[in-house]
Parts: C-alpha cells; structure tokens; sequence
C-alpha cells in the first residue's frame, strides 16, 4: 500500500523575506501562502514550505532538486538571474559547472540565500 497523501517538501530559513526575494522573485515559484512561520510556494506541483527556524546547519548534500528537459538552457537563465553554480574537488564538472553521471544524467548545484544545496538535473535523452 503507497503512503497516502501528497508529498510536502521543506526547506529550512532564517529570514522569510530573503527567501521570497530567492524562490518568488528570482526563481520564479508561485507564492501559495505567506505565514509569520512560512513561506509556501509551489514548487512545480509539489508544495514548498519554506519553514522560519532560528538556525540551521550545514548539510553540504543536496536537499531539493528539480528536473529540467534543457539544463543548459535552465543554467544560463539561472545565471542571468545572478545564480552562481558550484564546482565539487574531484568530480568533472563541465563549463556550466555540471556533472555527468554514468547514466547520463547531468545535474549542476547552487545554493539558496540560507545555504541550503539546491540541484537541477536533465536524465539522459
């Protein structure tokens, strides 16, 4: 039997307001509801909460992604929004700052405002 219900993803922030100017106006979510608490966007069909915490720590992994059909072209508009990609020591990253899996998969990681690693990826064609 499949868990009921839908899927909610969260996202850790210390500042709301920083994290609205970041996932509505730059990456262009759709804001869904604004709480003192949160910040709810729709996050291409799933919910995004972005929850207001007093801290947060590093995780240094991936905690949310999206999948993309041109993750070319979803880089350079990213950077025009003034988005810089990370480069990982030890992995062969191409001039779009993305690796290839060895299934083909290309994925390229950024951070939000909070630090928090975000990725978008194109499965192989």
């Amino acid at each position: 039997m499949a868990f009921p219900g839908e899927l909610v993803a969260f996202l850790a922030s210390t500042d709301l307001d920083v994290s609205s100017m970041f996932y509505v106006d730059t990456l262009g979510l759709s804001e869904v509801e604004r709480t003192p608490f949160a910040l709810v966007v729709d996050g291409g069909g799933t919910e995004l909460r972005i929850t207001l915490v007093q801290s947060r720590v590093d995780t240094g992994y991936t905690v949310l992604g999206w999948r993309t059909t041109d993750l070319s072209s979803t880089v350079d508009k990213l950077r025009g929004k003034g988005i810089e990609f990370l480069r990982y020591q030890g992995m062969d990253q191409d001039e779009l700052a993305a690796w290839t899996a060895p299934d083909g998969t290309r994925v390229a990681w950024f951070r939000d405002p909070h630090g928090n690693v975000l990725s978008i990826h194109q499965p192989p064609s």
